[in-house]
Order: C-alpha cells, then structure tokens, then sequence
C-alpha cells in the first residue's frame, strides 16, 4: 500500500470534521433563544450545599431514609415523613392540605422535599432555616406525627438496629439523640434532587432538549419578570413575598415574625418538577397548572395573559421535571 492511501483517508477524515464543526457553530447562534435567555437560569447541580457540621456519608443517608419511613415516631405509629411526601407523588401528597394524626387536617398544602437542600428557608413561613431545623418540626407538630421528641427517642433506643445504625453513622455507641435523628433526616433528604431535566440539558448546550414552544415559554417566564423570584438552581430565591390566592385567609410569614409587612407573605416555592407536585400555593387551592400561572401573572405581575402565552409558559414548566431519585423503601426493624 502507497503513503499517498492512507494520507487520501486522513484527509478526508479531517474535511468532514471540519465540515461538521463548521456545521455545529452556527447551531447555537441559529436557536434564536440560547444566546439570550440561558443566561438568566443556572442549571441543578447534582449534589445539594452541606453545611460544615453535617457531613454527607452513606451511613447517614440509609439511616435517614429508615428514619424518613418510620411510622413508630408517631404517636399513632402509622405516620411516617413519606406519608405526606410519597416518593410516588412527587415527594407530596397531592391533596390540598396535609392531613396528618387522628385525620387533622393541616393548614397548608404539603411542599416536595425534591431539591430542598438547595433551599435557605423551609417550610412556607420559613420558619426553619435549614434542613437540620426542619426535620424534627413535623414529629412533634400535634397536627401532623403529634409525637414529643423524648417518646420517639425512647422508641428508636428500642431497637437494635436503631442502635447499631445510630453508632456506624456516628461512630460511638448511644447516639440516638435529637440532633442525629435531624441531621440523619436531613442527610437522606440532600439526596433527593431531581438533575439532568430537559431545561438542564439544554442549559448545558443541548439547543434540541426543548421544542419551539417551550423555547418561546422559557422566554415569556424570562422577559415577564418571573425570574425575578424563580432564580437560582432551583428556581427560588427562598425569599418570602406577599400573595392573596383564591381561597387563603394564611398570615404566613406575619406568624413567625409578627411584622405587620409579613402579613400573607410565604417563601417563593421551588418550580423544579412544578408539573408533578400540585395543587399548587400554600393552600393547594389550584389544581392546574395553566390556571396556577394566570393566579401568579395577575398577582405577581399585574398582568393577564393571553392564552398562547399561558400554554407556551405551561409547556416550558414541563420541562423542569427532572430524573426522580431511586430510593427503594427500606426494611425497618
């Protein structure tokens, strides 16, 4: 075989790269909507912040999801955290309100624990900063597992496997103490975070994870001011804004703080996975999500959409529903 072959065959390999990232480069210029809109939204990262005291490791996180199943640190010993976040229902209910012990129901609608440790406030009053403040509030509340946190210590330190599980998370015997179970809880919770949604692929160069209509969706949210409160990986600013939706008579963030400027304001909720946690608002008074975008573009904004914006808005929301986490449901003692 001649020198001149194999130079003809790498010749012609170099012609059609070249051809093709020629091809490539006018790709991104050419979706009309990259350039000037992926700018204003940040991809999910994979792994949520961790706190400097709370160490994420795998002896914590299989503690915390045995903890986050347990019914028996509930009074009634059939309440457990994923009755109201079930991992079926997007890590809610998908009821209007939480109804938790003795069939109570709640004042406000259950938010999904999905992508909550990229949050700086929990809870829709914000009344926890952390996940660590957060993870015991539902054991003791009377209205959800109504459980005082003595009797559920007490109840893990009667099992051997709480035992066992306790000292490999922490490394010594007797651990089972309330600052454990909560950074326990919180550790399984950091895990559950949704990446890799279509929105994030095409924030990471992919210009065909989304459809013209859900381009032109991302731009509505975008030029409308939404993202003025829906910022950040998971597109919430964890700030806290007033609100009257239909139905709510909730002082919100007025009943931690007492400021009368807090009256009716509630934490911005997260719009990661928006299309599979409804009813939406901290009542769940709306149950679709076109109508819970007219509430917000007439609350929020002081405007009305028209119905092609609205669907195109609806459509771009879809596309924040990210790859839910495979947590299978732990054997407990």
């Amino acid at each position: 075989m001649s020198y001149q072959q194999p130079l003809k065959k790498v010749a012609a390999v170099s012609t059609l790269l070249g051809g093709l990232l020629i091809l490539s480069q006018p790709l991104l210029a050419s979706d009309g909507y990259y350039e000037d809109y992926a700018d204003r939204f940040e991809p999910l990262p994979a792994i949520a912040p961790l706190p400097g005291d709370n160490s994420l490791t795998p002896e914590k996180i299989e503690l915390g999801k045995m903890l986050f199943f347990e019914p028996r640190i509930s009074s009634s010993g059939v309440i457990s955290c994923a009755t109201c976040h079930n991992p079926a229902l997007g890590w809610t209910d998908r009821i209007p309100r939480a109804t938790g012990h003795a069939g109570q129901v709640g004042e406000r609608n259950t938010p999904t624990v999905l992508n909550s440790g990229f949050f700086d406030a929990q809870f829709w009053d914000g009344r926890a900063e952390d996940l660590e403040a957060q993870a015991l509030g539902p054991i003791e509340a009377g209205v959800e597992m109504n459980m005082p946190l003595e009797e559920a210590i007490k109840r893990l330190k009667s099992f051997e496997t709480y035992q066992q599980a306790f000292a490999e998370a922490y490394g010594a015997p007797d651990t089972i103490t309330e600052e454990n179970v909560a950074r326990a809880l919180a550790s399984f919770q950091r895990t559950l975070n949704t990446p890799n949604s279509r929105f994030d692929r095409y924030l990471r160069g992919d210009l065909n994870a989304l459809t013209e209509q859900e381009k032109r969706g991302m731009a509505a949210f975008a030029d409308n001011g939404c993202t003025a409160c829906h910022s950040g990986p998971a597109l919430t600013d964890s700030n806290f804004h007033a609100i009257q939706v239909p139905g709510s008579t909730d002082e919100g963030r007025y009943g931690v703080t007492g400021d009368q400027g807090d009256m009716h304001r509630f934490k911005t909720p997260t719009l990661r996975n928006v299309a599979v946690t409804y009813p939406y608002f901290n009542n769940g008074g709306v149950a679709e999500l076109d109508r819970a975008v007219q509430v917000m573009a007439r609350e929020m904004l002081g405007r009305e959409f028209d119905e092609q914006t609205i669907e195109d808005v609806v459509a771009f929301l879809h596309t924040l529903t990210g790859e839910m986490p495979d947590v299978a449901i732990p054997a407990l003692p």
